[in-house]
């Protein structure tokens, strides 16, 4: 983040008095990967054509049937999966079709035959789509969005604010789906960027997710082949926004693919069977998958509404219902054993923040599908960062996953609004808005390896050696965060001297706290004081069954500085905070910490602290 200290420079920071408007920033962000470390590894499948050139535009190929009338009595979608060679979306006399490739109407599952042909039952309100093979790829428009599906409904959406879907008329006499070969899904590399929770509610954020995440990822050519996945809230409730997201990601070096979240509604028609109408006309399917070098990645619709009473925007719950469970069930058999599997939702499956209040309603039923394979889970909606691995348990889920704790890694992706574009704006354009939690925004990339799966955080308008944030938790803090802790934050003045502690508070507990963004088990923190032996700092939250713990000695002491001043959350408790109570035998005057954060891959990341011990 910009207000941090760059790279490869000391954290020096002069506390600042309590005068309106001051910034108090108790610490920088990582600096330097450690020399002894294991080294970064290369962002895979890496691009440097130019994807504005290069890009398959095209649209899916839909034929009208001469008979409307006898079209209107066929209860059967067919079609054929294609080569498109000349790459004008219509298949042509030499453009042959592909075989053993998967299509869906969204409930049934089926693949083509020798000639590329398939046959789905037809209904109501249906979205066809195909499942892009390793090796290909699917067209995208003007604005990159992915073009694989089909809507079948004949008279269109009920009446809605934001349009829905127009009508479309008698089932076509066939529905074809063009593919064209590529080298950067055939690739074992992959790359692909993740985003959760654009959710602007006007033009103003809208420009503030332009200069920033959307600028980061316009700077970037990895993500080629997998594309970048948009994981819900693509909006804040107000649908005629979806034109400008698309606007953001013709931005993009890669095609752009979504899912709904529970702010891309028409919250005009909560029935269980038009509220997504209007997101699936601008996007495509509320579920579906493709592939991409080995992995399989599964996109999710968690948001479900009551449908038997008239509902509110907040009667949502996470759940699949049972169409898209036996979906997924059917998905997931066509995959190879030896493929990984990525499945994305806009609700995390479980998380760690709220581990006592929501659960997704068929996350039993979906271990049991996923069982025995290689998975890792996306979920966004929380606005924080949680890395939670397998073996990981808190006392919340044990209805879920019993002693055992999770099944896989649950990754919940930091919101490219961060805290919903609060705080301060910076000279750069955009707000600091940290999270929750005390993560910035940002964007979260998998980086695939044959089925080896490593994520990576970008901070908005930084880069990967940004991943903590290195502070003091001292007595007089925790007395500041108790008596503002109830007021309006972003009218409360800045804590004095932040970064000093009195030998009388050295013998109170005073903690440097690193906040290590996507920390998690199997992470390590170690802090060496005036150039003396590293010592391993303590997380506060072993996720070995036990509940959150909350309050002023589990928060992150930069995140409250600068949300208590500027405005925000409250970053009261985190799964990725560590702690080193600091000897009460240091001499006074100033001291220097140096942070090493070594995350579960084995990347290291390093940062310095300045601080003062007075008598």
């Amino acid at each position: 983040m910009k207000f941090f200290a760059r790279p490869g420079k000391t954290n020096h920071i002069t506390p600042l008095r309590a005068t309106a408007g001051a910034l108090v920033v108790l610490a920088a962000s990582a600096g330097l990967t450690a020399a002894n470390s294991a080294p970064d590894p290369e962002p895979a499948a890496k691009k440097t054509a130019d994807w504005n050139s290069s890009a398959y535009r095209g649209s899916v190929q839909v034929v009208r049937a001469q008979d409307e009338k006898a079209a209107a009595k066929d209860k059967t979608l067919e079609g054929v999966v294609f080569e498109d060679s000349n790459k004008n979306s219509k298949q042509d006399a030499n453009e042959p079709g592909l075989p053993n490739v998967t299509v869906s109407n969204s409930r049934d599952v089926v693949t083509t035959d020798g000639q590329g042909r398939y046959e789905l039952p037809a209904f109501e309100n249906m979205t066809a789509f195909v499942t892009q093979p390793r090796g290909f790829q699917v067209p995208v428009d003007e604005n990159n969005v992915a073009q694989f599906s089909y809507i079948h409904l004949p008279e269109g959406s009920p009446k809605l604010k934001y349009g829905g879907i127009a009508p479309t008329g008698e089932l076509p006499a066939a529905v074809n789906f063009p593919l064209t070969r590529s080298a950067a899904t055939q690739s074992p590399d992959q790359s692909c960027a993740i985003g959760a929770d654009v959710q602007t509610y006007n033009q103003k954020e809208v420009e503030y997710a332009r200069k920033g995440a959307f600028a980061d990822l316009a700077a970037r050519t990895d993500y080629t082949g997998c594309g970048a996945l948009f994981i819900g809230d693509l909006v804040g409730n107000d649908l005629s926004l979806f034109a400008q997201t698309r606007e953001l990601t013709s931005m993009l070096n890669g095609p752009a693919r979504f899912l709904p979240g529970n702010h891309d509604i028409d919250f005009d028609s909560l029935d269980g069977v038009h509220e997504f109408d209007t997101y699936r006309a601008q996007f495509g399917p509320e579920y579906y998958s493709y592939d991409t070098g080995k992995t399989h990645v599964v996109a999710l619709s968690t948001i479900e509404y009551p449908t038997k009473v008239p509902a509110k925007r907040s009667d949502y719950t996470y759940q699949l219902g049972k169409q898209q469970l036996e979906w997924l069930r059917a998905d997931i058999a066509k995959v190879p054993k030896n493929k990984a599997i990525v499945l994305a939702g806009h609700s995390p499956l479980l998380e760690y923040f709220f581990n006592d209040e929501h659960t997704t309603k068929e996350v039993k039923d979906i271990y049991k599908i996923l069982k025995g394979r290689e998975v890792v889970s996306l979920g966004g909606h929380t606005h924080m960062s949680e890395n939670l691995r397998k073996g990981d348990l808190m006392k919340g889920w044990l209805d879920e996953v019993g002693e055992a704790g999770l099944p896989f890694t649950h990754l919940t992706v930091p919101a490219v609004a961060g805290q919903w574009y609060g705080g301060r704006v910076t000279e750069t354009g955009y707000p600091t808005s940290l999270q929750q939690d005390g993560t910035p925004p940002g964007i979260l990339t998998l980086d695939i390896k044959n089925t080896k799966i490593t994520e990576r955080f970008t901070p908005t308008g930084a880069d990967e050696s940004d991943q903590m944030a290195v502070g003091l938790n001292t007595p007089a803090y925790r007395d500041w965060y108790e008596e503002n802790v109830d007021k309006e934050y972003g009218t409360i003045q800045p804590l004095e001297n932040p970064l000093s502690v009195s030998r009388n508070g050295l013998a109170k507990d005073t903690w440097l706290t690193t906040n290590f963004w996507m920390g998690s088990t199997g992470s390590k923190v170690e802090v060496s004081i005036d150039g003396q032996d590293p010592v391993k700092s303590t997380r506060t939250q072993s996720l070995t069954g036990e509940t959150a713990l909350t309050g002023a000695k589990y928060s992150d002491p930069v995140a409250i500085a600068e949300q208590f001043v500027y405005g925000g959350g409250l970053p009261e408790k985190t799964s990725h905070l560590w702690r080193l109570e600091l000897p009460n035998d240091l001499k006074t005057g100033s001291h220097t910490a140096e942070v090493t954060a070594t995350d579960v891959h084995g990347r290291s990341f390093t940062d310095k602290l300045e601080f003062e011990v007075t008598d």
